[in-house]
């Protein structure tokens, strides 16, 4: 199976042929790890993972590498604010360094609990100055960098390509700018090393050929992504918001020491939205997984949502939508979970999932196609057999769901089965019998918010 995606790049569908026949090198950008995570966030880290796992279901080994962003990364995105991790020491009277280890620490929690798998290789920017400072000097030697009074910056000016991915109007952004840029050159150029002394007493901050300070936030992924998959590899994705500044500042230092665009392709997940704007730390529309979590709503249901929009389309966040994903995905389980041992799967629905994923991980339509194959005739080990293989991609656990039916007889099993999956299609009158029922052989069934309990009268 080969699959065309939408390469940010070339603003093009486009077949995915490997460097290296049989294996697909993978960049995701990761977290900054100066608060928790929020779901608009954890969007993004779905999207990747639903990549992973069709490029997987297609017969392609991944190397999967992933950035923690524990220094650098100032409030403004580029080159001016406070460091998220400074911030976030002194909002919490932790050092940085402790902040750093909690909130990776949630982080990968929140991965476990939406059943994101972790990348075959993490790596944090602390881990990493090194290589970061080596790629600075590299550029300086190469003549791409110069000296202001707060750090090293990149020259964007002799990168006549400069922008090419989000498409910039460099000449229009210097003539139009509005801001202070200090003593940058162009409005586009950005810090490459920042000057400890000029931005304050700082907890993170090493030494370097330019003096003791910190690496800006772009240089990080470029170093780092060369580090763990060379020069030039298969795939880079992350969030849209990455395309005008991050991503493209990545690309220029890349072009400048390597003489390639980073990589083949580019990919980028749409933001969520919530009340008609972006969903963001600081705006306030802040919604973690535990917040899910609290409400009693399972984080798949969160996973099931995501699979409804493409990675492309903004989605739309609110109460009414998380409640109707989760009310279809516990339909959805509770009918998988009906289904019994599985046999062998229909190659007629695997050839039209298969054509789904193809299609540039056309997930709502494999979702879709899900739903109709399990209302077929066919019969259903057939089903469970097809569904089991979809879910590699769905990531939604669905053939390791059982109701809560440990230690019971296997008669009062099946017919707990069958209320959950009443109470999923909210046919409350049938689920009422199926609870009579379960009270004349014995036993009384109990709605809690880890699902049905049976206990003996």
């Amino acid at each position: 199976m080969t699959l065309n995606l939408y390469d940010t790049y070339s603003r093009s569908l486009r077949e995915l042929q490997p460097i290296k026949p049989g294996h697909i090198s993978l960049y995701a950008c990761g977290p900054t790890v100066y608060d928790y995570a929020h779901i608009g966030n954890l969007r993004t880290y779905i999207f990747v993972d639903l990549l992973r796992r069709a490029l997987e279901y297609s017969g392609l080994q991944v190397n999967h590498v992933m950035n923690i962003t524990d220094v650098g990364h100032l409030t403004s995105d580029q080159d001016s604010g406070e460091d998220k991790m400074e911030k976030g020491s002194q909002r919490t009277g932790k050092t940085a360094w402790e902040i750093a280890e909690q909130y990776t620490r949630a982080f990968k929690q929140d991965l476990a609990s939406l059943n994101i798998q972790e990348p075959v290789t993490w790596c944090s920017a602390t881990d990493h100055i090194a290589d970061q400072i080596e790629f600075i000097a590299d550029l300086e030697r190469k003549g791409f960098t110069y000296r202001t009074a707060d750090g090293i910056y990149f020259d964007t000016s002799r990168q006549p390509d400069y922008g090419h991915l989000a498409r910039l109007d460099r000449a229009g952004l210097q003539s139009g700018k509005r801001v202070d840029i200090g003593d940058k050159k162009q409005i586009t150029d950005f810090a490459l090393w920042k000057f400890s002394g000029v931005v304050g007493q700082r907890q993170m901050e090493w030494d370097s050929p330019w003096g003791v300070g910190f690496p800006g936030w772009h240089i990080e992924c470029s170093a780092m992504s060369a580090r763990h998959l060379g020069e030039y590899f298969d795939i880079h994705c992350g969030g849209e918001d990455h395309v005008p500044v991050h991503h493209s500042n990545e690309i220029a230092q890349t072009e400048a020491r390597y003489g390639t665009r980073l990589a083949n392709f580019w990919l980028h997940g749409a933001f969520l939205k919530s009340s008609e704007a972006k969903m963001s730390k600081s705006s306030g529309a802040f919604v973690r997984v535990q917040t899910l979590i609290d409400r009693g709503v399972d984080p798949l249901a969160f996973r099931y949502l995501c699979l409804t929009t493409h990675y492309r389309s903004q989605l739309s966040f609110s109460d009414d939508a998380l409640d109707s994903a989760a009310s279809g995905f516990e339909r959805m389980r509770a009918l998988v979970a009906r289904l019994g041992e599985p046999g062998v799967p229909d190659d007629g629905y695997l050839d039209r999932f298969e054509a789904e994923l193809r299609h540039d991980l056309n997930f709502p339509r494999a979702l879709a196609l899900a739903w109709e194959m399990l209302k077929s005739d066919l019969p259903d080990a057939s089903k469970k057999a097809t569904i089991s293989r979809f879910d590699e991609a769905f990531g939604l656990r669905l053939a390791l769901w059982t109701p809560a039916v440990v230690g019971v007889p296997p008669a009062l099993a099946e017919l707990m089965a069958r209320r959950e999956l009443a109470r999923a299609e909210r046919r409350w009158s049938d689920a009422d019998q199926l609870r009579i029922q379960a009270r004349s052989i014995g036993y009384e069934l109990d709605d809690t918010a880890a699902g049905q309990q049976a206990r003996r009268m």
